[in-house]
């Protein structure tokens, strides 16, 4: 057990004993005001938080075992300290954590009546001199390693005075670490406040005799802070200064922070200091209950990396177990030299030199990142081929030149064998080209980046599209740091949310502006798109897709010919479209053996979503048959329960396959993509059943001609005439009875020539299939006599007609009133040619048989009684009679 010197030195010994061999340097802690040199850094034990409660990305997979022994280590057990049952943190845990330095504490008589006075036996000044003149007998004549200081509240004053009095203090010390010192104020009234929190904090008491016998000497203090940053000014000493965020509460006459965040920094440049906060208030930012505690991590964090930093031969030091759960060194079996002694990069593909725009994009990611309260995690979410990768690549090179404290890493989550090589190529790297004889480099770089001696980072996560993959295999090796921020790209939204929460940036298209500058980069031959019309509607054509740009680009260098020449190729035939986007293409900014064609490029997460959401699956074969634009959701095939239909159709949002309209239920698919649904079904050989569910489906949610549906068939209009223009699915039955409806509905819209045309297939496949007296047969050749009536087809609709006619007079009895209808259709239509005998003498029939069947005020026997009336009124005014015999007459 060590025995703490109430004042003067004492090294501290861990669990076992005093060394004085070589080290890398001198820890020296020191007190404050009313202070103690164990007491002010001692707290009571607790355990950590349980692993389940940490960050999900870290703590879901963490052993027991390692849990077990980072209990028993932060509360001290065996320690052999002291005797207090208490946590003494720099004996209990520094000691150990840091077997490459040796550790002090410094004791002086902290009496508070006078302190600030520069004549008082207890002034500063006088401290100040105490402590260099002991630190050079007996620390600095031992040994001639680094010093690095550990100061609470006014020992940082102290330890200012101390350097600046001793010549060998200052050409020895390297870090000064700061813990709530009062460095500065704006004059009397400010260190007069200062001084008093101290004086109640340090005698938990407003006792007025006391405050009244404290009396502050601006101009010591002043003259100290100038002293000390005159020595930083000249080099070799870094500043850590730690500021307080909380208030102290139940002491009376104290309120608020005892040192303001003003006073607790010296306001210099990065360079020199770096500022922090610690969450806890000034008594508490220096007691540790545990190794997980905040202001434990970051002070033995900041020491590591000093230890690291300051190595003779160059290299890392060997990471040892300090126990950490949280954010902390890690275990490493076996250890492996790991030293980045200056800010690492790893950025396995070269600038792009060719990338334009996306500056709204950047800037939100470089204030979501770099900004002072930025977020730990950040995803680029867009459709595959938006140019995720390349706008991360851009950061990535931005944050190397301008941001030079960061390190850079990048890996790709192609698969967990893209990551763990990466995660390889870093380690080696970091170990400088050593080999850790880890078998597992995941594991190594994530506990790397999750000490505090990787310092500031950014690492990317390119291409974590595979939520699977992400939240199993991969959660465990993701790591989480305070100094780090992570950059994840991908296509799914689900990935991004779990990923990032809200703190999520969408890459849509480009601008026409900024693709049109990508265009023109991309070709060899620039003058090529100089003041060309047909540049805009190549753009339009390829819907501004970054990838489909770049692609294009790449044909027209390879073959050397106009724009005007690939935009007919494109608005060819379904198959030149497919072969040009379909075709691989070189770029040096994309990974290697990666699939650049547009057409391929989503097939990866095709597959993905068919082999872990059927039904969105499902939806994206029926999707490829009809039309990519204005989608209605009461069109596509229902799922079991409502749940799933809209888990499915957030899939494929989820994946930017489907863009909601918005609150009217109705999608959007890029044409692009749309055509890369097709080629993904041909692959998989379902092209003719997939086509033949579709038009079933249709067919079966394709509404009846009245009226009252007409705001639904002109939704279904568009996507159900595609698919009747595709060729697969010529035998199933219901692609006739969708081409009767689409037929009828067209006519009722009065787009006569659309529907003769559907009407037409209809009529020719019944012929071919139903014998000539089939119901549905003689129904559709009626229909199409209509239409070609409409249309001014009168002769084809007479032949039609009478055909229909004379084939329901031999099968159905004369009063059927399908029979009279087709009647009544044939006299109107010879009517229209002008032959008004015939059309008198078939109606005139037709009312006398509907008399027989209907009554009176029935709208089919009033509508062939007015067609009679006005059949005699054409005859009366010298309408043309046609001799008998010249007609076929009523039947």
């Amino acid at each position: 057990m060590v025995e703490i010197h109430r004042t003067g030195f004492t090294q501290l010994t861990g669990k076992g004993a005093p060394r004085y061999g070589p080290c890398r340097a001198n820890i020296i802690f020191v007190h404050g005001l009313g202070g103690h040199p164990r007491k002010t850094w001692e707290d009571t034990p607790i355990k950590p938080p349980a692993p389940g409660k940490l960050d999900r990305f870290r703590a879901a997979l963490r052993s027991t075992s390692r849990t077990k022994r980072a209990d028993d280590q932060n509360t001290g057990s065996g320690s052999t300290s002291s005797t207090s049952s208490n946590v003494f943190w720099p004996n209990d845990f520094l000691v150990d954590d840091l077997p490459e330095a040796r550790v002090w504490t410094y004791g002086y008589n902290a009496d508070v009546i006078g302190f600030f006075q520069a004549g008082n036996k207890n002034s500063i000044s006088q401290h100040g001199r105490d402590l260099s003149v002991e630190i050079e007998r007996d620390v600095m004549a031992r040994n001639k390693e680094p010093i690095v200081f550990v100061a609470h509240s006014l020992g940082g004053i102290i330890v200012k005075d101390a350097i600046h009095r001793s010549e060998t203090c200052r050409q020895r010390c390297r870090l000064v670490i700061f813990l709530g010192t009062p460095h500065r104020g704006a004059g009397i009234a400010d260190w007069g406040k200062i001084a008093a929190n101290l004086a109640v904090m340090a005698l938990q008491d407003s006792n007025k005799s006391i405050l009244d016998t404290l009396k502050v000497d601006s101009e010591v203090l002043d003259n100290i802070q100038e002293n000390f940053i005159n020595l930083l000014d000249k080099g070799g000493i870094k500043v850590h200064s730690f500021y307080e965020t909380k208030g102290i509460t139940g002491i009376k006459g104290l309120h608020g922070k005892v040192v303001n965040d003003f006073s607790s920094k010296l306001g210099l440049s990065q360079t020199i200091e770096t500022v922090e906060s610690i969450d806890a208030d000034h008594r508490q930012m220096a007691r540790c209950k545990c190794r997980t505690d905040s202001q434990y991590r970051k002070i033995h964090g900041v020491l590591k990396e000093f230890l690291l930093a300051g190595a003779p031969n160059g290299d890392g030091l060997m990471l040892q177990d300090s126990g950490l759960s949280s954010g902390g060194i890690a275990e490493i079996d076996p250890p492996v030299a790991i030293g980045a002694l200056q800010p690492c990069h790893y950025i396995p593909m070269p600038r792009n030199p060719r990338f334009v725009g996306r500056e709204a994009e950047l800037d939100t990611l470089r204030q979501k990142l770099l900004r002072n309260d930025a977020v730990r995690n950040t995803a680029l979410v867009g459709l595959g081929g938006m140019g995720k990768t390349q706008v991360a690549l851009r950061l990535a090179y931005w944050v190397k030149d301008n941001e030079p404290e960061y390190s850079i890493f990048w890996v790709p989550a192609l698969s967990e064998a893209t990551f763990e090589q990466a995660c390889a190529e870093i380690v080696k790297k970091l170990a400088s080209g050593k080999s850790s004889g880890d078998e597992n480099p995941k594991r190594l770089l994530r506990d790397y980046l999750n000490s505090p001696v990787a310092g500031k980072w950014l690492l990317v996560v390119d291409n974590a599209d595979d939520h699977n993959l992400l939240s199993g295999s991969l959660a465990n090796y993701l790591p989480e740091s305070e100094c780090g921020r992570t950059l994840f790209t991908t296509r799914s939204r689900k990935v991004a949310v779990d990923a990032a929460g809200s703190d999520v940036v969408e890459l849509d298209k480009m601008s026409p502006q900024d693709a049109v500058s990508h265009l023109k980069e991309s070709l060899i031959r620039k003058d090529a798109i100089r003041n060309s019309p047909d540049v805009e509607e190549l753009l339009s054509e390829l819907e501004y897709l970054p990838l489909a740009i770049t692609q294009a680009a790449a044909y027209l260098n390879e073959n050397q010919i106009s724009v005007v020449e690939y935009l007919g190729l494109l608005r060819g035939t379904q198959q030149d479209m497919v072969s040009l986007m379909s075709r691989e293409f070189r770029d040096k900014t994309r990974y290697k053996g990666s699939q650049n064609a547009v057409a391929t490029t989503w097939l990866v997460s095709f597959e993905q979503i068919r082999r872990s959401e059927s039904a969105a699956a499902d939806l994206l074969a029926f999707i490829s048959r009809i039309q990519p634009k204005a989608i209605p959701r009461s069109l596509l095939p229902q799922c079991e329960s409502r749940e799933e239909m809209t888990r499915a159709i957030g899939t494929l949002c989820a994946y930017s396959f489907l863009n909601n309209r918005g609150e009217n239920k109705v999608f959007d698919m890029h044409s692009l993509v749309h055509m890369a649904t097709r080629v993904w079904v041909d692959q998989c050989g379902h092209t003719t059943q997939e086509a033949e569910k579709a038009i079933r489906h249709v067919r079966n949610v394709f509404p009846d001609y009245e009226h009252e549906n007409r705001f639904v068939w002109r939704e279904y209009m568009p996507h159900a005439i595609k698919m009747l223009q595709d060729p697969e699915g010529q035998d199933v039955e219901e692609r006739y009875r969708l081409c009767l409806s689409v037929g009828l509905c067209l006519w009722r819209d009065g787009r006569i020539k659309e529907a003769i045309k559907a009407l037409e297939q209809c009529h020719q496949w019944r012929s071919s299939q139903y014998p000539e007296d089939h119901p549905d047969r003689l129904f559709s050749q009626h229909e199409l006599a209509i239409a070609y009536d409409s249309n001014g087809q009168v002769k084809e609709a007479v032949d039609l007609l009478k055909y229909v006619v004379e084939v329901k007079g031999r099968v159905l009895a004369e009063d059927h009133p399908s029979r009279l209808a087709s009647q009544h259709v044939l006299a109107t239509t010879y009517m229209a040619s002008g032959q008004v005998t015939w059309a008198i003498e078939l109606l005139e029939n037709v009312v006398k048989l509907q008399a027989q069947i209907y009554d009176e005020g029935h709208p089919y026997l009033s509508l062939s009684r007015d067609a009679l009336k006005e059949a005699y009124a054409t005859l009366k005014s010298g309408g043309k009679r046609l001799e008998k015999g010249s007609g076929t007459g009523g039947s």
